[in-house]
């Protein structure tokens, strides 16, 4: 049986030189613009995590993240700039520090920190989503598509971690009314 991504992915990569050529819409230029200004933030958030923790779990699924960001943030600069949208401005990068050098009333812990990330990483898919929803070229419905796979694999590996520690966040359950467990 065939994997329905891969059909995906390939019917996908068929259609994608259909409109190569032809200029971004607004929409397309301006999630684009947005989700890069997003994933700079994102970047300053996995650097304050790393000049945080202590944890080698933290550190690493921190690292892996800002990895991921730092490719796809690549990826973005350089379509922008091929399609002549001026790139956003953002924040510098933090200077690494040790996290002995922070204080304690300061400094996030590895909860709020993962929980954190969680957040932005759970809003960056849905970002992604909106791209591919709006996207009319089909190498841009192909590269949320592509961002969006690499958050939810990322995610699943992030929620593992959470929930091995305790800190995944879980709404109350529902039960109707009269149904008996």
């Amino acid at each position: 049986m065939t994997n329905p991504l891969d059909s995906i992915w390939t019917k996908l990569q068929a259609m994608i030189e259909e409109d190569e050529d032809a200029p971004l819409h607004v929409g397309e230029a301006m999630l684009s613009w947005t989700y890069l200004t997003a994933m700079k933030d994102l970047q300053r958030y996995e650097e304050i995590g790393l000049n945080t923790t202590t944890d080698n779990e933290v550190k690493d699924i921190l690292q892996d993240a800002y990895k991921l960001c730092e490719s796809q943030t690549k990826q973005l600069e350089d379509l922008l700039t091929k399609e002549g949208v001026p790139l956003p401005d953002n924040a510098p990068q933090k200077p690494k520090s040790s996290p002995d050098d922070v204080p304690p009333g300061v400094k996030g812990t590895d909860n709020e920190i993962t929980n954190g990330l969680s957040v932005k990483i759970a809003a960056a898919i849905v970002e992604c989503a909106s791209g591919q929803s709006q996207a009319i070229r089909n190498d841009i419905g192909k590269m949320w598509f592509e961002f969006q796979t690499e958050l939810l694999t990322f995610g699943m590996k992030l929620k593992g971690l959470m929930k091995k520690r305790g800190w995944l966040k879980v709404p109350p359950y529902y039960i109707p009314p009269g149904k008996i467990n």
